[in-house]
């Protein structure tokens, strides 16, 4: 059984506002066993990025200027989520709407909505009246999630992936990286896997001018600003 544990970042909450996908990140798991294949891609999204969604994922108009459009990346996206994979998402309702306004501007074919499984309404399910965030299941999960201090899609959707194990039941004997997805089926690991902090950082994607537009906006709003409570 392959499903596709994915994420998104965009420029805001409504497609149909104009708003549109910057990040996509995606894991493949084999029979509940990621198989060490992801997909991940940052998208130019043709338009201005607000402050306010730059403060949640720190992509910025500099950083996204060369990237990719949408439309140039479509098939590859598609190619590697396959035709019938169930797509692992928090909030899926989100990530769907979005990714299926993005396919239909390129005419490309829509996903069903049957083919997603929201990991947030399983959460609320599982423990009504709990926070069932991401970072809330990871508290809850014990699953470190140290190295997420802005929203990424790929580091996202690769601890998505050890929570939603623990969702289903619990992290599976050989849920282990297994570069090999045909033995992925059957081998079990005996190196627990979890998402880590990259060994040599990434350069810094903002500028000094967009770091301290950021800085000052913050200011302006006080200590209530959301970003500035842990989630």
């Amino acid at each position: 059984m392959r499903e596709i544990v994915l994420d998104t970042e965009t420029t805001g909450f409504e497609p149909s506002e104009g708003h549109r996908i910057v990040e996509i990140g995606a894991v493949e798991l084999m029979n509940h066993v990621p198989t060490g294949r992801t997909y991940h891609q940052y998208i130019n999204p043709e338009r201005a990025m607000p402050q306010e969604a730059f403060a949640v994922h720190g992509l910025g108009d500099d950083f996204l200027r060369d990237k990719p459009k949408f439309g140039a990346i479509a098939q590859d996206f598609l190619d590697f989520i396959g035709d019938d994979s169930k797509l692992v998402i928090h909030n899926a309702a989100f990530d769907m709407k979005f990714l299926n306004a993005e396919l239909g501007w390129v005419q490309k074919p829509l996903l069903p909505m049957d083919r997603a499984l929201d990991t947030l309404a399983m959460a609320r399910r599982k423990f009504p009246g709990s926070p069932a965030t991401l970072d809330a299941l990871c508290r809850r999960f014990g699953i470190d999630n140290s190295a997420r201090t802005l929203h990424g899609a790929l580091l996202d959707s690769e601890i998505l992936a050890e929570v939603y194990l623990e969702l289903i039941g619990g992290r599976q004997p050989g849920f282990g990286l297994n570069i090999d997805p045909v033995q992925a089926k059957s081998a079990v690991s005996s190196t627990e896997w979890r998402p880590r902090p990259r060994p040599v950082p990434l350069p810094p994607r903002l500028t000094e001018a967009e770091a301290e537009a950021h800085a000052a906006f913050v200011a302006k709003l006080g200590e209530g600003a959301i970003w500035k409570r842990r989630s």
